[in-house]
């Protein structure tokens, strides 16, 4: 099989990663509860993953790094912590559910949405700039489409926030480990990112870099502070009730050394160069209509959204998992982002690579779809 569904979650992991994690099951307790050498080793463990968290995401402090279940889970507790019932918030046309339901389903918050057509950076920032208006309380916004891999202008919309003095929120799930994220730089209030995608941790880990005042979701035991009947005001306690996932700490504690060892700009050239390659192909098959910027630029990371004529996603999905390729089709778990670019009525086939994938797999996936077109 020649896996191109990384933007979902990263099927090749580092062997590092696996074994950390088969060790973990019997090596490691509970951080915070007993002074045996399990207990400890799992607290040096879990210690060891904020670091590295840390280092890689440029915050001075680790325990600003909290653990979650997943970036859906780390975007609710950011979101429940900033958005009152009543306020206004902005956001990109290229969220996802994790972002969208969750403000939904808040009472009486309004959205309102910066759109922009795919790859139009400049148009993106002069959205934001006019929408950010007085009433507008927080903004949320992804760092890369995780429909096209397009690269919103974080930078420049951090700015906007900064000077209209609103907090912002960062959805880095497809950028973590392929582009620079920077909580500090953008003076984010919180970033929110997977394990499983470009840190090449296990499913099921994540994590909330934390910048702001938190709301806590969930209340339980922690390890510290074990008399009082409040939970503990300190990070990252006050997040962390109940028992830690210590395999899956262990396993994204090996993803995070592999990302910092390859290196976040290598890694990220080497998708982006081979998502060029692929849009190159797939341009030169009649009947193909690809989304893809300009092939000189770094507006899209390394996923790539097609349709072809004459067949619906699905169907074309199903054509290449016969030939061994695995791909994602439909939605993508985000409407708003092909409301925007006026795919939702067909989704699309979306191809997306990690720092596993080779060249020579991009040319072949690219024959299969000319074969396909035939």
């Amino acid at each position: 099989m020649i896996y191109l569904d990384s933007a979902a979650t990263t099927l090749q992991k580092p062997g590092r990663v696996a074994a950390a994690m088969a060790r973990a099951v019997n090596t490691l307790a509970s951080p915070g509860r007993g002074g045996h050498p399990a207990a400890q080793r799992a607290a040096q463990t879990a210690f060891q993953c904020r670091e590295e968290a840390a280092k890689l995401f440029e915050l001075s402090d680790p325990e600003q790094v909290v653990f979650t279940s997943s970036a859906t889970h780390a975007l609710n507790i950011a979101i429940k912590s900033v958005v009152k019932p009543g306020d206004t918030v902005l956001v990109s046309g290229y969220e996802h559910n994790a972002v969208t339901r969750p403000l939904h389903a808040m009472e009486g918050v309004t959205v309102k949405t910066a759109c922009a057509p795919l790859f139009e950076t400049e148009e993106m920032v002069r959205q934001f700039r006019q929408m950010i208006t007085p009433e507008v309380s927080a903004v949320v916004c992804t760092h890369v489409s995780n429909v096209f891999g397009y690269v919103l202008p974080i930078d420049e919309i951090a700015a906007l926030c900064k000077e209209n003095r609103v907090p912002l929120i960062v959805d880095a799930s497809q950028s973590a480990g392929c582009l620079p994220v920077t909580p500090c730089k953008w003076d984010a209030a919180f970033v929110a990112m997977p394990g499983h995608k470009g840190l090449y941790g296990p499913q099921g880990t994540g994590l909330l870099l934390c910048r702001a005042t938190t709301q806590v979701l969930m209340e339980g035991g922690t390890g510290s502070a074990s008399i009082l009947q409040a939970m503990p005001d300190f990070l990252p306690d006050r997040l962390e009730a109940g028992t830690h996932n210590m395999p899956g700490i262990a396993g994204l504690l090996e993803g995070l050394r592999f990302v910092r060892r390859q290196g976040v700009e290598r890694i990220g050239a080497q998708e982006r160069g081979m998502i060029r390659r692929m849009a190159w192909g797939l341009e030169r098959i009649p009947g193909v209509r690809v989304f893809a910027g300009t092939l000189d630029d770094d507006c899209q990371s390394g996923v790539r959204s097609f349709l072809m004529d004459g067949l619906d996603c699905e169907q074309v999905g199903e054509q290449l998992a016969l030939q061994g390729f695995a791909v994602r089709c439909g939605l993508h778990c985000a409407p708003l982002a092909h409301r925007t670019a006026g795919t939702l009525d067909s989704g699309t086939v979306r191809a997306s690579l990690s720092a596993f994938n080779k060249p020579g797999e991009v040319d072949h996936f690219v024959r299969a779809i000319a074969r396909i077109a035939i």
